[in-house]
């Protein structure tokens, strides 16, 4: 059979859907003496071995067989339980156990809403830029796609509003903490008002929040799901406080919708690791989260003074960029007539690889953007490789 057999072999769907070029780029970034701004990832010097190494011996002693076993769809009851309590301690939400459904990281919930909610054509609203992920997750069920402008303060709300009164609209998802790619965070009263412009349709609003805990201040806004909650979607991710191999994340939602993902995942995996829950479990009983998180987001904080200051000393004032205040990563737009891309060859001699952000847009890319990591770079390397960057452009 030839290549062209196979192609045309394959699911319609499969066609559509774009590469990740971030996890082609990672094998670059690889490469001894690269620094790599283009990866998403956590330090890993920031990982609880020891303490995660000390739970699993735990677990085998005291559950072993039963966490070898298989286990129900919905996920850890203790685990989902713990995250139920979460909520309402820190966010002071009433979210029962029953609303929560483990998956195989936030990754994975999106998978179960593209296949529960999305037919071939159905319109899909996501930021502008928006999360390559969800983007990639979104096409396999051959979403129509529009955008919302990304503001300095959250979403266009009257785009919103524009896209809603004009198109019949299946989801809008979005990142309110930290997006991903640009750090923004919605200001609280743009959480309110979308809430308030939802509640007039039926479109369910996907609230990812991958990096909320990640904050470098204090103050916590409350999530659209605290507003709207039978109309929304509400995903988290022990990936960024704990540890991404893990694969553990969730999903909330109102009981009906958790029935029907429940069902579809049963016909995907079954259920999530089961061990892995049981280590997960056994780690935040014994361990204060809110320190191992508040040591996280200190050097995450100390990272992003390094990469703004650089960016402040070694970089052309015609570059524009985000400051965000939390999660890990920073949005840079060049200045006509400069291409991220074009800017990518020449910093790929020099030994350096980031982001470009036109992968990051479902319609029309900007070519003049670019995403750089600050998390999983070392400071004087970050400097480095900054400096040298600046001097390209």
């Amino acid at each position: 059979m030839t290549t062209t057999t196979y192609q045309n072999s394959m699911a319609r769907r499969v066609h559509g859907v774009p590469q990740s070029f971030i996890r082609e780029i990672l094998k670059a970034a690889s490469n001894p003496g690269m620094i790599s701004f283009a990866g998403g990832l956590p330090n890993p010097g920031l990982f609880p071995v020891k303490e995660l190494e000390a739970c699993t011996t735990m677990v085998f002693q005291k559950h072993g067989l039963k966490a070898l076993q298989y286990a129900e769809t919905e996920g850890f009851y203790p685990l989902r339980e713990y995250i139920s309590k979460r909520y309402k301690q820190r966010n002071n939400l009433d979210i029962s156990p029953d609303q929560i459904l483990i998956t195989n990281g936030s990754q994975q919930a999106l998978d179960l809403i593209g296949k529960l909610f999305i037919n071939p054509g159905d319109k899909v609203l996501v930021e502008r830029p928006a999360y390559l992920g969800a983007l990639q997750c979104f096409a396999m069920y051959e979403a129509a796609f529009l955008e919302a402008e990304l503001e300095e303060d959250g979403i266009n709300t009257t785009e919103l509003q524009d896209n809603l009164i004009n198109h019949d609209i299946k989801l809008f998802y979005g990142v309110p903490n930290f997006q991903n790619p640009t750090g923004i965070s919605y200001s609280a009263e743009k959480r309110k008002k979308i809430a308030e412009i939802l509640a007039a349709y039926e479109t369910i609003f996907v609230e990812d929040d991958p990096y909320g805990e990640i904050s470098f201040t204090n103050r916590i806004e409350k999530s659209v799901y605290s507003y709207l909650p039978r109309q929304t979607i509400l995903l988290g991710s022990f990936s960024k406080i704990i540890a991404p191999g893990l694969r553990l994340g969730w999903m909330v939602a109102n009981p009906e919708i958790i029935k029907k993902a429940t069902i579809l995942k049963q016909a995907s995996d079954l259920h999530s690791g089961n061990l892995t829950q049981y280590i997960l479990y056994e780690f935040l009983k014994r361990n204060d989260i809110d320190k191992h998180i508040g040591s996280i987001a200190s050097h995450y904080h100390h990272q992003r003074n390094i990469m703004l200051d650089a960016l402040h000393h070694y970089f052309p004032s015609s570059v524009q960029y985000t400051q965000p205040q939390g999660g890990m990563f920073c949005w840079l737009k060049l200045p006509d007539p400069l291409a991220a891309r074009d800017l990518l060859n020449k910093a790929l001699q020099e030994k350096i690889i980031f982001v470009p952000g036109d992968t990051f847009y479902a319609l029309n890319p900007d070519q003049h953007t670019l995403r750089l990591n600050f998390s999983n770079v070392e400071e004087l390397v970050m400097v480095s490789g900054l400096k040298k960057l600046g001097s390209l452009i």
